[in-house]
């Protein structure tokens, strides 16, 4: 059975890895966009574009829809750390497991739910942007929201897989790196992205 655990956890961990290397795909798409777009409006006035302005927040966007499972399997998700850093490895699985059954779960779902219709409306619509030259099919990126959250949906499961595993593993004695601190690389980054946001 723990054997299955393990290789379930693993097939999970490795779905969020792959939408990771998505979200830092659209991070380095992000990147050639705004320096085009700085260099345009400095030195080509002619080439600058409404809707590469407009493809830089849909790129942001996607970025952090896509990037939330990532930073869900890393552990490295916004929480209260001043009350959940002192709590027991057990308690940590425990309210990790609760919170994904009654919180993640449900809110996930009625968000992924909900958002069809907007997709939908945008697509029979043919929604576009309010902006003359701006960008067309706005249902690509609202499409975006219901595949994020369906995509986080389904590794809430694993989610809670894994704390499963932690908590198993710690009443064993052996320990669980995963309860034991967030990854630090996982920090770096969504406290890069963090500042980076504020800045703007």
């Amino acid at each position: 059975m723990r054997n299955f655990l393990r290789k379930l956890e693993r097939a999970f961990d490795a779905f969020a890895n792959i939408l990771g290397v998505l979200s830092i795909v659209f991070l380095a798409l992000l990147v050639i966009v705004v320096f085009y777009n700085v260099v345009a409006r400095y030195l080509f006035p002619a080439a600058n574009s409404v809707a590469m302005q407009e493809l830089s927040w849909w790129l942001y966007s996607a970025m952090f829809l896509f990037g939330v499972t990532y930073a869900l399997k890393e552990n490295a998700h916004v929480r209260v750390d001043i009350f959940y850093e002192n709590f027991s490895p057990t308690a940590k699985a425990l309210i990790n497991i609760l919170g994904t059954i009654f919180f993640i779960l449900p809110f996930v779902a009625l968000v992924a739910f909900f958002s069809i219709d907007y997709v939908s409306e945008a697509y029979t619509s043919h929604e576009a942007s309010a902006n003359p030259g701006g960008m067309q099919h706005l249902w690509i990126i609202k499409s975006a929201i219901t595949l994020s959250y369906a995509f986080l949906f389904i590794y809430a499961f694993g989610f809670l897989i894994k704390n499963i595993n932690a908590l198993l593993d710690v009443r064993e004695n052996k320990g669980s790196e995963f309860l034991s601190g967030n990854s630090s690389g996982a920090q770096s980054v969504c406290c890069l992205l963090y500042t980076s946001d504020a800045a703007d």
